[in-house]
């Protein structure tokens, strides 16, 4: 198409995975991503939802510096997956690198290596484009999301085919984030308590709205020490073809924890889904100047 901008190419190999059964990235790794997911219980959709959604721009609160981070990530009280998150800036772009891998009994269970990349604006902290490679049993899937003002296009490549998909759109007045854009948008506001955020978002290949609210400030203690804490809930819908709202069929309620400081890194995600409860926690943090 002419004029548009190259894709983002993903750092990761596109080799399939030898053998295991998928554990997707949105269901283990990208709850980190999905920082703003804190309870997803089925609640009544807003009337005229359109009209609700945040419109503010970015807020006042700096920018991340540049880390390296480690998570744990699992359900009920085995811990399923490790991940490894590189936040970094050049320039005026804000990139996330992030790899992650099942281990131990899940592992043996089924083998899954996901390796995502994305990149946002440090000025607006939209996002500009993102990539994410999924290594499954007998294939790789790759999808590579360009954003636009005002929306998104999607590829995706299936090593079993080994073709481009067609060209998916998805178009929203005002813009669509990915996980990375709407977490940067997240921290840069007051987050005050009572404050409400709904954000347009589309993780990797279909479009959702969330509905954040800041429910309090608490401490919680987790494997990188105690923090004091901003604590979010989250109301969850699926948008359709028609910009009809659907529930979420998987996700019934969730908590998310980000450090009250000048980082305001995500601490902890409990999630209850239809398989019991997922988790992702902080286990050590490196800040590089």
């Amino acid at each position: 198409m002419p004029g548009r901008r190259p894709r983002l190419q993903p750092f990761a190999s596109r080799q399939p995975a030898s053998d295991g059964r998928p554990v997707g990235f949105q269901g283990i790794i990208a709850i980190w991503l999905g920082a703003s997911l804190a309870s997803l219980s089925p609640t009544a959709a807003p009337p005229a939802w359109e009209k609700t959604v945040t419109t503010l721009p970015r807020g006042d609160f700096p920018n991340p510096r540049p880390f390296v981070a480690t998570y744990n990530f699992g359900w009920n009280d085995l811990v399923a997956a490790t991940g490894e998150i590189q936040f970094d800036k050049s320039a005026n772009r804000l990139q996330f690198q992030g790899v992650g891998q099942t281990v131990g009994i899940a592992r043996a269970l089924w083998k899954f290596d996901v390796h995502h990349r994305a990149v946002a604006d440090a000025e607006t902290l939209r996002p500009i484009e993102m990539s994410q490679v999924e290594e499954r049993r007998r294939k790789t899937v790759t999808d590579d999301l360009l954003f636009t003002a005002d929306g998104v296009e999607r590829t995706r490549i299936d090593s079993k085919t080994n073709k481009r998909s067609a060209l998916k759109t998805f178009t929203f007045p005002g813009g669509v984030f990915d996980m990375h854009s709407a977490l940067l948008y997240l921290r840069s506001q007051p987050l005050r308590e009572g404050d409400v955020y709904r954000l347009v978002v589309y993780p990797a290949t279909s479009p959702y709205l969330a509905t954040l609210t800041v429910s309090g400030h608490p401490s919680i203690t987790i494997a990188a020490g105690t923090y004091k804490a901003i604590k979010l809930d989250v109301q969850l819908y699926k948008i359709g073809k028609k910009l009809e709202l659907e529930p979420h069929k998987k996700f019934r309620r969730a908590s998310v924890w980000v450090s009250d400081d000048a980082d305001r890194l995500l601490l902890r995600i409990e999630a209850g889904i239809f398989v019991g409860t997922v988790f992702a926690e902080l286990q050590s943090v490196r800040f590089r100047l």
